[in-house]
């Protein structure tokens, strides 16, 4: 029998805390998106370096269309996902988009030449499941406590993103890039393995109000667009940079793909370390919307100054380290104040325009990162990336106190 999560009424002293159940769906539901989110990052970090062995490796425009036609595809099939699960429900929906991921994980792994990788990552992110397992751990737990188990998924992408610094250049050593192909894949199946056995099932009655939601409603929310803005920029810079980093670490620090993680590990030790007490703080003290407008400013500081720390390795490692810090903050925060921002009767609707974003994001950081490279040189991305922080931070000023 599967395991099912039933809803009661609490005292008042333990409203804001955790069921056991909610607490089982919010780990697995975690684990499910950090497995899978390890599977797509994983590419990032050493993709711009590796794929000089394939052909068409030496092009930015393509290897960059490489990295971000998984966002494109995303983009397109966020919303007819999210919605699909609000009438079909979470489970089936989330591992229908998960096969998908792992067909195209296979397709990249089997590939000659750039070409068939972009064919393979468009498949990949044609599973767009990201609206519907943040939907059903919306329909998993209390009002009372939702941001937070929204924040720990923030924290299990953020987490992954972190493991995929150490991890991929090791696994581009000892397999090759076809060999992390077909660890992705392997993820992929793992994540189906959550999705099928591990997730509680969930009463479905406020997933059945969402389908009253008018989705202009939703697009023309002032703050949920402030918010989608903030993942669009966020994704597309992550991207865009890590078209032109890998190959400024390895050349600055003279070190081969395989020996990034070298760098890589203590930038992610530091910068974990750094992020969560802002965190706590912003939890704490409802601090949310001052953490967000501090890390964009960082993340502005930051993207201005890596035209100068690139040319030197400890520089540059300890300026992408900041970067860090405010990408963790930022992956955190974020989903936790859409999950406050949006109304009751929206938030699967929402969640789906604020994934749909994300993914453009992710297509739009690796195309323009990629033909700005090719055109401008690595410093016209830098400046780029600060150029489009400084327009979110604006944007994210108006952002109005949460309810």
């Amino acid at each position: 029998m599967e395991p099912r999560l039933d809803h009661f009424r609490m005292p008042a002293d333990t409203k804001l805390k955790l069921t056991p159940s909610e607490r089982r769906a919010s780990v697995a539901l975690a684990g499910l998106f950090a497995c899978r989110m390890l599977g797509l990052f994983l590419l990032l970090p050493v993709f711009a370096v590796a794929a000089r062995g394939l052909p068409g490796g030496d092009d930015p425009v393509r290897v960059g269309l490489a990295l971000g036609m998984y966002g494109l595809t995303q983009a397109f099939m966020q919303i007819p996902f999210g919605l699909a699960s609000d009438r079909w429900g979470r489970r089936p929906v989330v591992i229908a988009g998960l096969l998908l991921f792992v067909a195209g994980s296979v397709v990249c792994a089997q590939a000659q030449d750039v070409f068939w990788i972009t064919i393979g990552r468009a498949i990949q992110g044609a599973g767009a499941i990201s609206a519907a397992v943040t939907a059903w751990l919306a329909d998993a737990t209390r009002d009372e406590v939702r941001t937070r188990a929204m924040a720990m998924v923030g924290g299990s992408i953020g987490l992954s993103f972190a493991a995929s610094l150490v991890l991929s250049p090791l696994l581009v050593g000892w397999w090759g890039l076809s060999g992390l192909f077909w660890t992705i894949a392997f993820l992929g199946v793992a994540s189906l393995a959550v999705a099928r056995w591990v997730v509680p099932v969930v009463p479905r009655t406020e997933a059945r109000s969402m389908n009253n939601a008018g989705p202009r409603q939703v697009l023309a929310h002032a703050d949920l667009l402030r918010l989608n803005f903030g993942v669009f920029a966020l994704h597309c810079t992550q991207v865009a940079l890590f078209v032109v980093v890998p190959a400024l670490l390895a050349h600055a620090g003279g070190l081969a793909t395989q020996d990034l993680w070298k760098v890589y590990l203590p930038i992610i030790v530091v910068s974990f370390v750094l992020m969560v007490p802002v965190i706590f703080v912003a939890e704490r003290h409802r601090a949310h919307r001052g953490a967000l407008r501090a890390a964009v400013a960082g993340l502005i500081i930051v993207c201005a100054l890596l035209p100068a720390a690139s040319h030197g390795f400890y520089t540059l490692a300890i300026v992408m380290t900041a970067f860090f810090v405010a990408f963790n903050i930022l992956e955190a925060l974020q989903p936790s104040l859409v999950s406050r921002v949006a109304p009751a009767q929206y938030k699967g609707l929402a969640l789906g325009f604020y994934n749909t974003a994300q993914a453009a994001g992710l297509f739009c950081g690796g195309a323009l990162g990629g033909w700005l490279a090719a055109r401008a040189g690595a410093d016209a991305v830098f400046l780029g990336a600060a150029a489009l922080a400084a327009v979110w931070l604006a944007v994210t000023w108006a952002l109005k106190p949460l309810p």
